[in-house]
């Protein structure tokens, strides 16, 4: 017991710290661009754009690759390597000559980045089946403390210069890896190991396993739309709220930071013990209705008081993805928690690419002058069909064996 609380403490350091070190150069990441491209502001967007979905690309590629290895080799080479590759390329970033060399940059940020899903493994690894939602609610609460915490202190590091984020974060990175090093013990036997085959480490190959269960390939779907859905606000919040609510760059950042601390309050405190009096498939259910309401209420806000409404309710919210991963993970045994968790991440991937240009599309169309109406909630709204879709499938399909159908 001891043992596998050390293992995750570590696990949720390094997220913290690898969150923290991500968030830490969003505010000064399009500013370094813009230097690139003479200070122009409509070429910076544009490959600003390019960066953002080039890193989901990657994400998308190597989450099961990486996987696939950690299913082969074990989890704690591959993470504390993808830890270290990321903390050098935070460093390559930083030292960047040229806009070609920052893009080489996010590319590796991408490929190293995905080191996620095999953390995600590691956890599924030490935790027993019923108590893993509440182990992927607290890696949820470091998720949200790291994005609460890294674009603060990235605004205040980068105002000295817009380069120093990229150093603080990759000396982050690296003493993380170095730390880990020395306490992390490996999670997967040998004898739980499985052969290493390039049909199932890329994306393609690995989605497959996603249809080996009829369960697991519905609640793939689930994923997906939950983080299709979940792209909307760091496609649009932003641009709305600036143009719904009139608020300026601090406001908009106050708000952030209060919807991230009730995130951590509901992964790291609430996830767990809602799913052991409840269990998984419940909340999920809470949390999908949950994530429904709330982005209704964002996509009809018309005043700043409708809006936290709205971050009340939407809330519960995270107990949707603890209670999806932990499902999921149940559905598989110890040799292939690598290779589903790499898939779903490959499923993030897709959602980060497409949700951009969905959701800031579907802004533009909303304000455009000349339509007979005007909603500039439209991508909240579309995010909140999203959320109930994927509750609907999510409830159908985890549905006990035997179990009359609905309606």
């Amino acid at each position: 017991m001891s043992n596998r609380r050390a293992a995750l403490a570590f696990i949720f350091v390094a997220i913290v710290l690898d969150i923290v070190a991500f968030g830490i150069i969003i505010p000064v990441l399009p500013q370094l661009i813009k230097g690139f491209v003479g200070g122009d502001s409509a070429r910076a967007a544009e490959w600003y754009g390019i960066f953002g979905t080039t890193w989901a690309l990657m994400q998308f590629i190597c989450s099961p690759l990486l996987g696939a290895l950690s299913d082969r080799f074990g989890r704690r080479p591959v993470l504390l390597l993808s830890i270290l590759g990321l903390g050098l390329d935070y460093f390559l970033m930083a030292l960047a000559p040229s806009l070609t060399w920052l893009f080489i940059g996010r590319v590796l940020s991408g490929m190293t980045a995905a080191g996620f899903a095999t953390a995600a493994a590691y956890i599924a690894d030490i935790t027993p089946p019923e108590k893993r939602a509440g182990a992927f609610g607290i890696v949820g609460a470091a998720w949200g403390f790291g994005f609460v915490v890294g674009p603060a202190i990235g605004g205040i590091l980068g105002a000295t210069d817009p380069r120093l984020p990229f150093y603080v974060a990759g000396t982050l990175a690296i003493v993380n890896a170095l730390y880990g090093l020395f306490v992390l013990p490996e999670s997967l036997p040998s004898d739980k190991r499985s052969p290493f085959r390039l049909a199932r480490a890329n994306p393609l190959g690995s989605l497959k396993l996603l249809r080996s269960h009829k369960e697991l390939f519905g609640l793939a779907g689930v994923s997906f739309l939950y983080n299709l859905g979940h792209t909307v606000f760091p496609s649009v919040f932003v641009l709305w709220a600036g143009y719904q609510l009139k608020w300026d760059a601090k406001a908009v950042g106050l708000a952030l930071a209060v919807v991230g601390v009730a995130n951590i309050i509901v992964q790291g405190g609430i996830v767990r013990p809602v799913v052991k009096k409840l269990g998984e498939r419940r909340a999920l259910a809470i949390g999908a209705t949950a994530g429904t309401l709330g982005f209704f209420l964002y996509g009809i806000a018309p005043s700043v008081g409708l809006f936290w409404l709205g971050v009340a309710v939407y809330a519960p919210a995270g107990m949707f993805n603890p209670s999806l991963l932990g499902l999921m993970s149940q559905r598989v045994g110890p040799s292939e928690q690598g290779q589903v968790q790499g898939a779903n991440s490959s499923l993030m991937g897709i959602a980060g690419m497409l949700g951009p240009g969905l959701f800031t599309g579907a802004f533009a169309w909303a304000i455009r002058g000349g339509v007979s109406w005007h909603l500039p909630g439209l991508p909240f709204l579309i995010a909140s069909a999203l959320f109930a879709l994927a509750g609907i499938i999510a409830w159908r399909t985890t549905r006990p064996t035997g179990a009359p159908a609905a309606g």
